[in-house]
């Protein structure tokens, strides 16, 4: 996951391609990462597109696809939620 996080694969998708069980997957998941599978790939990707907003000055609706994000609704949500601010503010502080 930490390779392949830009990609919209599920945690279920994730666990198969690992060979192991849905439970297992998640519990040595969160051992490892002190994070839900979910939660973890949600901040990795915030995280992402803070640092390509703010260091490489890319604009939200051209990242948000690439980071695994199907929308750009869901993104900003998601983004203003983790950081007190939409994506589009965030360029401008």
């Amino acid at each position: 996951m930490v390779n392949n996080f830009r990609f919209n694969i599920s945690i279920e998708k994730s666990a198969q391609l690992t060979g192991r069980s849905l439970a297992g997957f998640k519990r040595d998941f969160q051992k490892t990462f002190s994070l839900p599978p979910r939660q973890w790939l949600l901040s990795k990707r915030l995280d992402t597109a803070k640092f390509l907003i703010e260091h490489k000055h890319q604009k939200p609706s051209s990242i948000y696809l690439d980071l695994g994000f199907e929308s750009l609704s869901h993104f900003s949500h998601a983004f203003k939620k983790k950081f007190g601010l939409a994506p589009g503010d965030f360029i401008h502080s």
